[in-house]
């Protein structure tokens, strides 16, 4: 004999209910941007309106980008854009010389130096239409930085879940020019930009 409402079929029941389950826990997380500490603003897209953060070469953690985490429950996933960085010159694209390429990588650490996270970033740049956007704050006539974001990749990392704070650091960008090629390892110079950091998480 089966139980009232019972579809007689062992081990339905008890899918269905693992079903429910599982989706009220993927219905539990929650995705929002990310809190940023970001101590050296590049500035906001002008198409965008995106705030582009730059990331410099540290090897103190508490010197680089910091993400507040908010309390939450298990692993947490950051996620945020990586971009090279890019002095624009009209007269160089102009002139046939505004070819480079760049490398950079960064890495994603606790504030006790636990790297947890790294992220590389190669792109070209040829022309204008090269830049992920163009950034307000210049002095010039435009109104526009000579800096600009080009090239992205998304990078995610996963945070343990007794992290609440990360941070964000510059390790090396190689830059391959017309004229040569130079790695640069100094610390204190950016070589990078962060945009649109998100959060993954289950709160509390």
């Amino acid at each position: 004999m089966t139980a009232k409402g019972s579809t007689g079929r062992p081990g339905v029941g008890l899918a269905l209910s693992l079903l429910v389950i599982a989706a009220v826990f993927a219905q539990e997380r929650r995705g929002e941007p990310a809190e940023v500490l970001c101590p050296s603003v590049l500035g906001v897209g002008v198409n965008s309106r995106t705030p582009f953060c730059d990331i410099p070469i540290h090897v103190e953690p508490d010197l680089g980008i910091q993400v507040v985490l908010p309390p939450h429950r298990g692993e947490a996933t950051l996620s945020f854009n990586l971009h090279n960085r890019h002095t624009y010159s009209q007269e160089e694209e102009q002139a046939g010389r505004a070819y480079t390429q760049y490398l950079a990588s960064i890495a994603v650490a606790t504030l006790e130096g636990e790297v947890i996270g790294e992220g590389v970033v190669f792109s070209e740049f040829r022309t204008a239409a090269d830049l992920v956007d163009r950034v307000t704050g210049g002095a010039g006539a435009s109104g526009l930085k000579a800096i600009a974001p080009t090239g992205v990749e998304r990078v995610y990392v996963t945070v343990p879940a007794d992290v609440d704070r990360l941070a964000i650091v510059g390790e090396s960008v190689q830059i391959v020019r017309l004229d040569g090629r130079d790695v640069f390892t100094v610390v204190g110079r950016p070589i990078a930009i962060l945009s649109d950091a998100t959060l993954d998480y289950r709160p509390r």
